[in-house]
């Protein structure tokens, strides 16, 4: 066997072993959008980012993990879903401004200066007209749900979002506590996760 197809063959298996299912809450919210140019911030091994380009979307991934960042390539490629996936950290990294039309922070939990960061980071690279889609576990969970982290620093409420979003220009569309089943081997555990959805208005 030639190293080539075995390289292939390596990571043909192991994409197979990878959760290639979207978050449940982006799928639902990209649904009804028009396929553009989509930015996923911590993208971890790419679930949402390559199921966006599956889509027709064209997306950039961004992750802190060189590991992460090349699973993305190998299962990208080998799903023909291209998505251009780059090792960097999301509260450095400042996307080109006034381009994508979906920027995407999928459960990245990060202290609030930080959050704050990336959000301020963010938010400019947003064309007229974007949208820009939060989804994580929220600060309730700690009380009233499971999993998700146990430190409160790494927790923020749809309510704090949609302010710090407002702040920075944007028109707040959704920002509510959702409901989510955990399979367990009895049933299910309910995990209490936020979604939150702004668009960058016309000035």
């Amino acid at each position: 066997m030639t190293d080539a197809a075995s390289w292939v063959e390596r990571h043909a298996a192991a994409a197979t072993s990878w959760d290639t299912t979207p978050n449940q809450f982006v799928e639902a919210a990209c649904r009804g959008l028009r396929p553009g140019v989509a930015l996923d911030v911590g993208a971890g091994e790419g679930a949402n980012a390559i199921w966006l380009a599956g889509r027709g979307w064209r997306v950039t991934a961004v992750d802190r993990e060189t590991v992460s960042v090349g699973r993305i390539q190998s299962r990208s490629a080998l799903l023909a879903h291209p998505v251009d996936a780059i090792v960097a950290d999301a509260a450095s990294y400042r996307p080109r401004r006034d381009w994508f039309d979906l920027i995407l922070l999928s459960y990245l939990e990060l202290p609030e200066a930080q959050l704050r960061r990336v959000l301020a980071n963010c938010v400019p690279g947003l064309a007229v007209g974007g949208t820009l889609l939060v989804v994580g576990h929220d600060a309730s969970n700690l009380d009233s749900g499971w999993g998700g982290p146990d430190d409160p620093d790494l927790l923020t409420t749809p309510a704090h979002l949609a302010d710090l979003l407002t702040h920075l220009g944007l028109a707040v569309r959704r920002a509510e506590v959702v409901r989510r089943q955990v399979p367990n081997d009895v049933g299910f555990h309910t995990a209490l996760d936020h979604v939150v959805e702004a668009v960058r208005p016309a000035a």
